[in-house]
């Protein structure tokens, strides 16, 4: 399966957010993906559900949403009302993940785990069969820009060699400090979806940038 480019809206200009979403609804880039911050579980606030509606009858790209906040079960409706396709939680925020996931599931949506740079890949041994996604962080989540975690690269290993000894189909997904000079090393290690934030958005040129990201590997 050839690998996913998911641009991150986080890093885009927000005086220019029309803009940002016809350009990445007219790439070939499959999903957009959303980073929801509560300003609790990670030390910042980002956009929420009344965006993420209002940016929805904007671009048929799947919406891949990322919550990084407290008690996510509260939200998991509201999401998939607001237009969420894929919804992924922290296993650290989620106390119940399995009825978490569940939950997701239930509501019409994809399942999504992530995990922190810390947090052992061997956490997700008895629900992995139950996913949809597995999304890897590659930085301290919270902010964009940050410099890529080079231990990424073992983990990656780690969980490919977990879903295979599963049986798991869950996509494996990288967010944080991806761009051009990773890309082909991510996918090599087993990525399926990359995230990228300032590489697309940050670039001279985004189109062209996703397009690079979609030739790696």
């Amino acid at each position: 399966m050839a690998h996913i480019v998911a641009p991150s809206l986080l890093a885009a200009d927000f005086t220019e957010l029309g803009q940002a979403l016809r350009l990445v609804d007219e790439s070939p880039a499959e999903w957009l993906h959303l980073d929801i911050m509560d300003g609790v579980f990670v030390p910042n606030i980002s956009y929420g559900i009344p965006v993420i509606k209002a940016i929805r009858p904007l671009t048929r790209k799947v919406f891949d949403t990322h919550l990084m906040i407290v008690d996510p079960d509260r939200y998991i409706t509201a999401f998939k009302e607001a237009g969420a396709d894929v919804l992924t939680v922290h296993l650290e925020a989620c106390t119940h993940l399995h009825r978490t996931v569940q939950a997701i599931k239930a509501a019409g949506m994809k399942a999504g785990v992530s995990l922190n740079p810390h947090t052992p890949v061997a956490g997700l041994e008895d629900i992995l069969p139950d996913l949809d996604l597995v999304l890897i962080m590659s930085v301290n989540p919270g902010f964009g820009g940050q410099r890529f975690i080079e231990n990424t690269y073992r983990k990656l290993d780690q969980l490919v060699d977990l879903r295979e000894r599963r049986g798991a189909s869950a996509l494996i997904e990288v967010d944080g400090g991806v761009g051009r000079e990773n890309a082909a090393r991510l996918v090599a290690h087993g990525a399926d979806v990359l995230v990228a934030g300032s590489s697309v958005f940050g670039a001279p040129d985004p189109g062209k940038a996703i397009h690079d990201l979609l030739l790696a590997g």
